[in-house]
């Protein structure tokens, strides 16, 4: 199953880059995914690539940090700031990214298309 997860462009590109190597999240899918097709957040407001699930680690976001900071993609205090409060949290290793040569406007392809706040599944 695949899910559309919206994430900032400056992000994105650190994804398929390669230099970000997991995406950390409050709250992770209940049905089995395998595969996170990417919606980068305005201004680009466009489906871009995707790429495959490698694990899903949770625990508490201490833990994360010390496992996946070298990766991350962001900085030490944007993660505190973005899992304060939070006793727990998400981080998905990322494998397989694929950027696609021509991305999706989805207000075009989807006529009733809003962003997920966080992601939705797609099949």
């Amino acid at each position: 199953m695949k899910v559309l997860l919206s994430i900032k462009p400056e992000y994105v590109e650190k994804i398929f880059s390669g230099e970000k190597k997991y995406e950390y999240r409050k709250v992770i899918f209940k049905k089995n995914v395998d595969t996170i097709v990417v919606y980068s957040t305005m201004p680009e407001g466009r489906i871009v690539g995707e790429f495959k699930i490698d694990t899903i680690l949770f625990d508490s976001p201490e833990i994360i940090w010390s496992k996946t900071k070298e990766y991350g993609g962001v900085s030490d205090l944007f993660f505190k700031e973005y899992f304060a409060n939070r006793q727990e949290g998400y981080a998905i290793k990322i494998t397989e990214p694929v950027r696609y040569e021509k991305s999706i406007d989805p207000k075009l392809e989807f006529k009733s298309f809003h962003a997920p706040q966080s992601f939705c599944y797609i099949s």
